[in-house]
């Protein structure tokens, strides 16, 4: 493992730092608390992968621990999935240096993948199953109540994109669901979060990353032309990855067409709505200020 450099170290608590580190602590004790993620009680199991995302949010969610006004255990979990050139030791001395309970849990899965899927094919999609079954098989024989995943806003603004443009579905990642088997509830404490913000937390902390190296430099192609999307629209537009954010939150079902979220049929003129036919109005946008903005459609 690879230990802080004196640069790092003095990075780490400088004033820009320091701001960083309370801005993604603050999104995170709100995602934790507008979706109720953590009670009283609870046993959170911390996926670990050694990637960037979830080495921030097991830092994050220990410092929150601190001054949390509940109790709760923190369990790390990593799953060495046998890949070649693996460390297997970074992790384990790692979760030792700052004292956090953890688990390393051994499964082939990499043998696995590369027998099923063929040459040249993307594995994701197996590699995901094969390491969910393990990470409920896990949660359950350390008690957690919580799994823990490191996803951020920008993963689930991919995710929303990726279906509804391949899988003709407004789904995104939630901050919080009942996992697949249906025993344990799956939270996303960076729900609030940026990847460019954990990204720079992570340089800060100088955590000992470990890259992925099942499908070598292999990514999905779809994610990666809308990461790239949404890139230029950050670059282009400001304020339109915000406004997308927000709208994850800001559904409005009688203005969409699925029937199994609003009675269609059933409306006639007496029936009560959140808005009326404004589908041709020009979208009322807030300034940073509280003002409104208007946009005009083109004839």
């Amino acid at each position: 493992m690879s230990t802080p450099s004196p640069q790092s170290a003095e990075t780490r608590f400088s004033n820009t730092f320091l701001r960083l580190k309370k801005k993604l602590e603050r999104g995170v004790g709100e995602a934790i608390a507008d979706f109720n993620m953590i009670e009283d009680g609870d046993t959170v199991m911390v996926c670990v992968s050694g990637g960037k995302d979830s080495y921030s949010l097991l830092s994050i969610l220990l410092a929150l621990r601190e001054r949390a006004p509940v109790d709760f255990r923190i369990v790390a979990m990593n799953l060495d999935q046998k890949q070649p050139g693996f460390p297997a030791e970074v992790l384990p001395a790692y979760f030792e240096s700052i004292g956090v309970e953890y688990r390393i849990v051994t499964e082939d899965t990499y043998s696995i993948v590369k027998d099923k899927i063929p040459e040249g094919k993307t594995t994701c999609s197996l590699c995901s199953r094969l390491r969910r079954g393990i990470i409920y098989r896990v949660a359950r024989e350390i008690g957690a109540t919580k799994i823990a995943l490191g996803h951020h806003r920008d993963d689930m603004l991919e995710t929303l994109f990726l279906n509804m443009f391949f899988g003709g579905k407004i789904k995104a990642m939630p901050p919080k669901l009942v996992s697949d088997d249906g025993q344990h509830v799956v939270i996303r404490p960076l729900a609030y979060c940026t990847e460019n913000d954990i990204a720079r937390f992570a340089r800060a902390m100088d955590f000992p990353i470990i890259p992925c190296n099942l499908c070598g430099s292999q990514e999905n192609a779809q994610r990666k032309q809308i990461k790239a999307m949404l890139a230029g629209w950050a670059r282009d537009y400001p304020g339109r990855i915000e406004s997308l954010a927000t709208a994850l939150q800001n559904v409005v079902p009688s203005h969409l067409a699925d029937q199994r979220l609003f009675d269609f049929q059933g409306l006639d003129r007496h029936t009560v709505v959140a808005e009326g036919d404004t589908a041709f109005d020009p979208p009322e946008l807030p300034r940073s200020g509280g003002d409104v903005i208007r946009i005009t459609p083109l004839d």
